[in-house]
């Protein structure tokens, strides 16, 4: 291993969904079986970064875990903070200024749609008082446009939940462990059309905490360390159609997830056509179709008949959100890009807590996406 290259070397994750005490007291259980995992104290941590929401400050924790004086960084980057928290730690690790540390992402949302404030994503009042702020109608808009462009029926939209609860049924820290039929989903309340219930993920809570290591250490902490290949992320270009930002230009452009991705299989030497298990961002089904075609794994328009093949089941060429993602476990904003990463290093290693992917991968992929446009990827290896 190189010095240079960084590795997971531990993990550590709550269940998602409804708990009792607060969000720090779920980060402090995620970052301890971090810990436990990696074999390490937190007096062996370097550095640490931590991201929330809504629901604390995150270099809160060293009064809990230890007053060592630690380096602590927080960052917020709506749904794409686990992520970021994930590629700043990195960056400390390739700076050499640091051998070990800790990531952590946490959030205790409570029942209820996200709130937003227009100011905060400078907006004037106005966004907020039309209802715009509403995020659902622009999640749909978006899908309804991409369907219409390639062709693309509302069963994807199903099979695409259908799936990510059957995922979840069998994954001891999902939320919703309840299989739905495609049948279901479609006969579901509508949100906004083509969208219903069940095709959307709802404010959850949960916290997941990573420890990484250069490459000079890895193989002493972690029996199968699995390599951060490629860590990346990407804001939105001029004229992107976009979280609160919904226009479009006359010009060509690219997603953030386009360019993330893009740069992060560059920075892996690796291509879309590598990868063996993907977590991607859905917070609705129509989002993980996009993304899909977005971060190269597919062609636009080729996500009806990989859905309808099976492509993207435990079992299938290209295993998708095997934990359920967020249409099953919820979303807890800080934690779920970390809990993305933790699904993949656990079926690299071979021990999934849910539905293992059968064959050895070796490659796997994770893909985040936060408002107003903003998306962090990552390559993994072993």
């Amino acid at each position: 291993m190189r010095p240079e290259d960084v590795y997971v070397v531990g993990g550590g994750m709550t269940a998602f969904g409804r708990h009792d005490g607060t969000g720090l007291d779920l980060a402090e259980q995620a970052v301890r079986g971090a810990l436990d995992d990696a074999g390490v104290s937190w007096a062996d941590v370097d550095f640490a970064v931590g991201g929330s929401n809504v629901s604390g400050k995150p270099d809160s924790l060293v009064s809990r875990l230890g007053l060592t004086g630690i380096a602590f960084s927080t960052v917020k980057n709506g749904c794409a903070t686990g992520g970021v928290a994930m590629a700043t730690a990195v960056s400390a690790l390739q700076a050499g200024r640091a051998d070990l540390v800790a990531v952590v992402g946490f959030d205790k949302h409570e029942r209820g749609a996200f709130a937003a404030d227009a100011a905060a994503y400078g907006l004037g009042s106005w966004y907020a008082t039309t209802g715009m702020m509403v995020t659902t109608q622009y999640f749909a808009m978006k899908t309804r446009r991409y369907q219409h462009e390639h062709g693309i029926s509302d069963r994807t939209l199903a099979r695409i939940s259908a799936r990510a609860f059957r995922n979840g049924e069998a994954h001891p820290l999902a939320w919703r462990r309840a299989p739905l039929t495609e049948e279901e989903v479609l006969a579901a309340a509508p949100v906004n059309e083509p969208l219903t219930q069940y095709m959307f993920c709802q404010p959850s809570q949960g916290a997941v905490a990573l420890v990484l290591a250069r490459g000079d250490r890895a193989g002493d902490l972690c029996d199968t360390p699995v390599r951060l290949a490629a860590v990346t992320q990407r804001t939105r270009r001029f004229g992107s159609f976009e979280v609160f930002s919904p226009w479009l230009s006359h010009d060509p452009w690219n997603s953030p997830s386009v360019d993330a991705a893009a740069a992060a299989f560059a920075e892996a030497g690796l291509s879309p056509a590598d990868v063996q298990v993907a977590q991607l961002q859905d917070t609705d089904s129509g989002s993980e179709m996009i993304h899909l075609a977005e971060t190269g794994l597919c062609k636009h328009g080729e996500q009806e008949q990989l859905l309808a093949e099976g492509a993207t089941d435990v079992d299938g060429a290209l295993p998708v959100n095997t934990d359920g993602g967020c249409l099953a476990n919820g979303e807890p904003v800080g934690a779920s890009g970390l809990r993305q990463v933790h699904e993949v290093v656990r079926q690299l290693q071979g021990r999934a807590p849910g539905r293992q992917v059968p064959g050895g991968p070796r490659v796997g992929f994770t893909h985040v996406y936060g408002a107003p446009g903003l998306s962090a990827c990552a390559v993994l290896t072993v």
